[in-house]
């Protein structure tokens, strides 16, 4: 019976040191009496027992690694605390194994040392503006060293850079001078394109009256020239109208009649007017004279013969 109990018990030693289940995502390093002997992959596997053993097992999935903080000094001689996270995967277990006694911590203080010579190149403002740059150059340098550790870095970022409390206050005085800087500019910018939208208005306005006065005045030269061209076309057709009724019947005496009254009017005229002084001829027979010279021009007129008018309405020929 305590043969059968011995023979179960190394049935399962020998069971569990010889059979091997690896994870999905895992790779395991298998040395055989102290050398490396393979790699297992996910699955069932087998080893011989008391000879073979797993001395590594590594994980294939990509690892976060929070890099712890640090101060680095800037190309200004500026102090920052920078801390930042690296994500890295191992990409050859045996190298992983056999090329670094601990990866994470070659990695961790690799990522420090390169995070610190970047810095060291770069202004403190530059340090803020250009943080992808930074990454990028410290991926490649922790990238090339990790080649020999199986390790591949995958990227690298910075959560924090905390420059010191006196910057912070210069810094923070910067950005609100900066900012009232531009208000003025805006303030100023403002007034001036007043200053044109005004400038710009008056002038439109002056052109606007001006054309507006222009347009006026040549609107009144048109009516003064249709009003001249209106008395005169009246004046023709009165004279026209004058001239025949002189040649008809009755027509001689009738201006004699006229003539005579004007002059009666003309006469009393002068008279009413205290201020000027009237000359009465010697001889009302020189008044007699006058009638009859303005009676000899109304014959000659009756005896020239009408002349048809050339233009519209009746004007007469000249």
């Amino acid at each position: 019976m305590e043969v059968a109990v011995v023979i179960f018990v190394v049935a399962v030693i020998f069971v569990v040191r010889s059979v091997k289940v690896v994870p999905q995502q895992n790779a395991w390093v298998v040395e055989r009496l102290g050398k490396y002997h393979a790699t297992l992959t996910p699955g069932l596997n087998f080893l011989v027992p008391f000879v073979d053993r797993v001395a590594y097992r590594h994980n294939l999935k990509e690892i976060p690694l929070d890099v712890p903080s640090q101060v680095c000094i800037t190309r200004d001689n500026t102090q920052l605390t920078v801390d930042g996270i690296i994500y890295f995967q191992v990409t050859d277990p045996t190298r992983a194994s056999y090329g670094s006694s601990n990866y994470v911590v070659a990695v961790t203080q690799l990522a420090q040392t390169s995070l610190r010579s970047v810095i060291g190149k770069l202004e403190l403002d530059k340090t803020f503006e250009e943080r992808d740059i930074i990454n990028a150059q410290v991926v490649q340098a922790i990238d090339e060293a990790a080649l020999n550790w199986g390790v591949k870095v995958l990227r690298y970022e910075i959560k924090d850079l905390t420059p010191p409390q006196e910057i912070l206050h210069a810094m923070q005085r910067q950005i609100t001078a900066e900012r009232e800087k531009r208000a003025l500019i805006a303030a100023s910018e403002g007034r001036r394109q007043e200053q044109i939208n005004i400038a710009t208005g008056e002038r439109e306005a002056f052109i606007a009256r001006s054309e507006g006065a222009k347009q006026a005045e040549i609107n009144k030269a048109q009516g003064e020239a249709a009003a001249i061209v209106a008395v005169a076309e009246a004046t023709a057709d009165a004279i026209r109208k004058v001239a025949e009724a002189i040649r008809q019947p009755g027509g001689e005496q009738a201006v004699q009649l006229k003539v005579a009254e004007r002059s009666v009017d003309a006469f009393s005229k002068v008279a009413q007017d205290s201020k000027t002084t009237l000359l009465m001829p010697a001889n009302m027979s020189e008044v007699s004279g006058l009638i009859a010279s303005a009676m000899q021009m109304v014959a000659s007129v009756r005896a020239t013969p009408a002349q048809p008018s050339s233009e519209p309405g009746g004007r007469l020929g000249r």
